[in-house]
């Protein structure tokens, strides 16, 4: 599935972004991926992370550092940002977000995950709270729009193969 959509970033400006249903991350194709968020669910709650610099919610997520996978990517961005551990993770999805002269490609994913601890603060200093919602009232955090939804629709058909 493709879906277009256009947002507003951190400096007001109107970004178009396409988002694309994969499974695999051979469907990327010759992309470079700079960033990965995940949909991660720990006993049927969806984690969400929250960025006082940023203003919002989201599920955690960050760069990919150079010369590491996507799947390390997410497993490090998780562990930095919540404190816990990745136990199984598959790609539903990527968007590309159209910024003045360049295309900044970003992966999604769902992800089972446990806690290692408890939560202090990322290194970073960026996220300072997690919170463990029930996915319905994501809504009450943060809307992505339809991409959204579509998003929270692939992660919760994926977690239902990813259950063991």
């Amino acid at each position: 599935m493709k879906i277009d959509s256009t947002f507003k970033n951190r400096s007001g400006q109107m970004l178009d972004y396409t988002y694309y249903d994969i499974d695999k991350e051979g469907e990327l194709g010759d992309k470079k991926v700079s960033g990965v968020h995940a949909y991660c669910f720990y006993n049927d709650k969806l984690v969400i992370v929250h960025t006082p610099k940023k203003g919002y919610w989201s599920p955690p997520g960050g760069s990919v550092k150079p010369g590491e996978s996507l799947a390390d990517a997410v497993i490090r961005e998780i562990l930095e940002e919540t404190n816990m551990r990745v136990i199984e993770q598959e790609l539903i999805g990527y968007i590309d977000i159209f910024e003045p002269g360049k295309i900044n490609t970003q992966t999604r994913s769902v992800c089972l995950v446990e806690p290692i601890g408890d939560f202090v603060s990322d290194p970073d200093g960026d996220i300072t709270e997690i919170k463990l919602i029930d996915p319905k009232d994501i809504k009450k955090y943060f809307d992505w729009g339809v991409i959204g939804d579509r998003l929270l629709e692939r992660a919760l058909e994926k977690l239902l193969g990813l259950v063991i």
